[in-house]
């Protein structure tokens, strides 16, 4: 039983006198112990740990000093014809952010799963209110706090916009935290799943995206007229919970009471649907079965592995390698990670430079470089499992079979995306003429890095712990992955220098007619590339599979 239960096991029976009985009807407020639990959560988990207690102290001195000249720079709004829809939009993101965090970050709260309650003898109403009032303790309700204070600052003004403004602020906070809390728990089952743990991994996606986002947004928004092109979106938003309670103090502010009431209505109609949500969400969760139950109780499928698409690989141990492989990037969370960051990203960045104006054909060869990455450290997505695979290979036949299957499994993906991100990228920025040149170039550039990557797993392997969401490194071998990273990307860049090299002179000469030449060189450069790299990784992987077993079996 977790801390949080065990305090609030102790709690739910109220104390009595010695020598009488307590009183079944006298109700124990939760609400205190509650909070008393959040801090007790918090102050435990900083003890015995510098590292943490380094990273919370440091993570609260950023969010205050962050905090403070953001509330600084909106209250240096105050005045300004625009105020109004800066303020409304950042509480809809603000809004937002509460909403989804909980989705990709469910272990930064323990106090997020309510079913570790669930065997305690505790109402759903009086625990919504106690869950929500210990929602308030910690980092992220500090900051939303401060930007809450500068946003009424920057549009508060009279005495109606003042008292607009004391109402506005506890209903904003209430209303995030009440949202973020009603979705968690909504979703419970999910965030404590290995779906959940995969959305956790795959949150630097969503940030990198979103980074881009609002970078493209920006450079558009200040291309076209600043912040006046904003405000049609605001007229919606401000009628959109809980950004009604930023609206109801710019509108009473304006003099118009009639919309700021209205406004306050329906910041109030919907805290109180998100409580009614929440708390039979709250319900539901504790008195249904959850999913192990259920599924244990279901005769076991028959899934088979022969039929579908694996019919389609190739025989024996090449096949068998190349499903193996394929099903780590489906099934194994930190695989999966990187595999969806590196085809996301990859197509993001030369997409995103084509549509603000600067982007390049040739920034296709992104996106087979992201891929490329992937075939550094082939065995340390294996972790201690690698030893079933040392105990099949004798041989450098063995270890170069193997190689060529994982090599293959990369390849099946990697080259028809690679023609995807080209085409698209050429069709963006109106260069068909460079389409062959760059797509030979990006497949030249995939085998060199292919080529680097089987010698880096042979002399480079580490290990991938399976704990924590960010933690892809064993402790005492991020020298061994740095080495093997950067030194097979400078590599890579060495080998196939000569296609990069024949490329540049025929952009710089003008000689499109080459493009078709450079598409098989570029092929042909990247198979022979990756054969020699094969080949010479085959006889270290033989010989060292004990070193290797040894190196990715740490995490």
């Amino acid at each position: 039983m977790t801390a949080a239960a065990s305090a609030a096991s102790a709690a739910s029976v109220p104390s009595a006198a010695p020598g009488t009985h307590p009183s079944p009807t006298a109700p124990v407020p939760l609400t205190p112990i509650f909070i008393r639990i959040k801090l007790s959560l918090l102050r435990n988990g900083l003890k015995g740990n510098s590292k943490r207690k380094a990273a919370w102290f440091g993570t609260l001195a950023f969010t205050l000093v962050v905090g403070f000249f953001v509330t600084l720079g909106l209250a240096l709004l105050r005045g300004n014809a625009h105020a109004g829809t800066v303020v409304v939009l950042l509480a809809a993101i603000i809004a937002l952010s509460w909403a989804f965090m909980p989705l990709f970050f469910p272990t930064g709260d323990e106090t997020l799963d309510p079913s570790r309650l669930v065997m305690l003898p505790l109402r759903p109403r009086p625990l919504v209110r106690a869950l929500l009032a210990s929602s308030l303790v910690g980092i992220g309700p500090l900051f939303t706090l401060c930007l809450a204070i500068g946003s009424v600052v920057a549009v508060a003004r009279g005495g109606a916009g003042i008292a607009a403004a004391v109402l506005a602020v506890p209903l904003l906070i209430l209303g995030c935290v009440a949202l973020a809390r009603a979705v968690a728990t909504a979703n419970v089952r999910l965030l404590t799943s290995r779906k959940g743990r995969d959305l956790a991994l795959l949150s630097g996606l969503l940030i990198a995206l979103g980074g881009q986002l609002v970078n493209f947004a920006s450079q558009r928004l200040f291309q076209s007229g600043g912040l006046v092109q904003l405000e049609p979106a605001e007229a919606v938003v401000r009628w959109l919970p809980p950004a009604t309670a930023i609206g109801m103090v710019d509108s009473a502010s304006e003099g118009s009471y009639g919309v700021a009431a209205a406004q306050l209505v329906l910041t109030l109609a919907a805290l109180a649907g998100l409580l009614w949500f929440w708390e039979r969400s709250l319900t539901k969760l504790m008195v249904t079965p959850d999913g192990s139950t259920i599924a244990a109780a279901k005769p076991e499928k028959d899934r088979g592995t022969g039929g579908g698409f694996w019919s389609l690989l190739p025989g024996g141990r090449t096949g068998a390698a190349m499903q193996r492989t394929l099903r780590y990037v489906v099934r194994d969370p930190k695989t999966k990670s990187a595999w969806v960051t590196a085809l996301a990203i990859g197509l993001i960045i030369p997409v995103f430079n084509a549509l603000q104006g600067t982007g390049s054909v040739y920034l296709s060869c992104f996106g087979a470089g992201m891929l490329g990455v992937q075939m550094y450290n082939q065995f340390g997505q294996d972790t201690s499992a690698f030893w079933m695979v040392a105990q099949t290979i004798s041989t450098p036949r063995d270890a170069y079979v193997e190689l060529r299957a994982r090599a293959g499994a990369l390849a099946l993906v990697t080259v028809p995306y690679t023609v995807l991100v080209t085409a698209i990228t050429a069709a963006l920025v109106g260069d068909w003429a460079g389409f062959p040149a760059a797509l030979g170039l990006a497949l030249g550039l995939l085998g060199s890095m292919i080529c680097t990557g089987a010698l880096a797993s042979a002399r480079f392997p580490y290990s991938i712990p399976s704990d924590g969401a960010f933690k892809n490194v064993a402790p005492g071998q991020a020298g061994l992955a740095w080495s093997g990273i950067f030194g097979g990307l400078v590599a890579s860049a060495l080998i196939s220098s000569p296609v990069i090299a024949l490329t540049i002179w025929a952009v710089v000469t003008d000689r499109q007619s080459l493009g078709w030449l450079l598409l098989p060189v570029g092929v042909a450069w990247g198979a022979l590339a990756t054969w020699a790299g094969l080949r010479l990784a085959a006889p270290t992987v033989a010989r060292k599979l004990p070193e290797i077993l040894l190196a990715v079996s740490k995490g």
